[in-house]
């Protein structure tokens, strides 16, 4: 008879190993990477990992535990920047970086910066991301302005990005089709002329956008930096 931590059979008839707290975090980021964070549930994991719920709280005490220690896993995804280094090329990698692990982990936007229990990755990050500011002369001040901006910045690009109707630029004019002709009567003609002589443009990318505004964010940044 199988152990409580030990996985029941696929349905291919094969075992997917004994149960670990690893595991049963791969498991969670699956779940919610899948469906949102409202998918995941204790039962909903434990139907991923193949085991029966209570096997789960062998490795979790809650859901909150798991919350935690998923922030912690994207955190751990997102490039540092070198303290030391020249600091806007490290800031612009870092920003990138996050952008792109946001990208694949939509869900995560809304709790990087809420958990009371931040792990070990998350605090290297916020760590490693004042080092790189303060080893380049920011002032204190500077360097929390600074890093409030970029994430601004970058958590509403990706929370935004997340949000629209459509993947990529290649089904933009499926989802603007419907849209302009509610605007065929000309009651939005500043909205119809954008639309029709940039938005459905070949070749143009909402995705583009990130660099504009990230350099717009960075030469602010810079005109403010006066080294010590």
């Amino acid at each position: 008879m199988a152990g409580d931590d030990e996985a029941q059979p696929t349905a291919g008839g094969q075992r997917r190993g004994r149960l670990s707290r690893d595991r049963v975090l791969a498991g969670a980021l699956a779940v919610a990477d899948s469906g949102g964070l409202s998918s995941l549930t204790i039962r909903s994991l434990a139907a991923e990992l193949g085991v029966k719920p209570m096997s789960v709280y062998h490795h979790v005490a809650n859901k909150s535990e798991i919350l935690d220690a998923l922030v912690d896993l994207v955190f751990g995804e997102i490039e540092l920047p070198v303290p030391g280094a020249a600091w806007r090329p490290e800031m612009e990698r870092r920003a990138r970086s996050a952008r792109e692990v946001l990208g694949r982990h939509r869900w995560a936007i809304q709790l990087l910066e809420s958990r009371r229990a931040p792990g070990p990755a998350n605090l290297r990050h916020h760590d490693t991301v004042i080092a790189t500011l303060r080893e380049a002369g920011f002032s204190a001040a500077l360097t929390a302005h600074a890093y409030a901006l970029l994430d601004a910045y970058v958590y509403g690009f990706a929370l935004q990005e997340a949000a629209l109707p459509f993947e990529g630029p290649e089904s933009v004019g499926e989802v603007a089709g419907p849209i302009l002709e509610l605007m065929s009567a000309g009651e939005y003609p500043h909205l119809a002329e954008m639309a029709t002589s940039y938005y459905l443009e070949p070749g143009y990318d909402f995705a583009d956008e990130f660099d504009f505004g990230l350099d717009l964010v960075l030469d602010g940044i810079e005109r403010r930096f006066d080294p010590v």
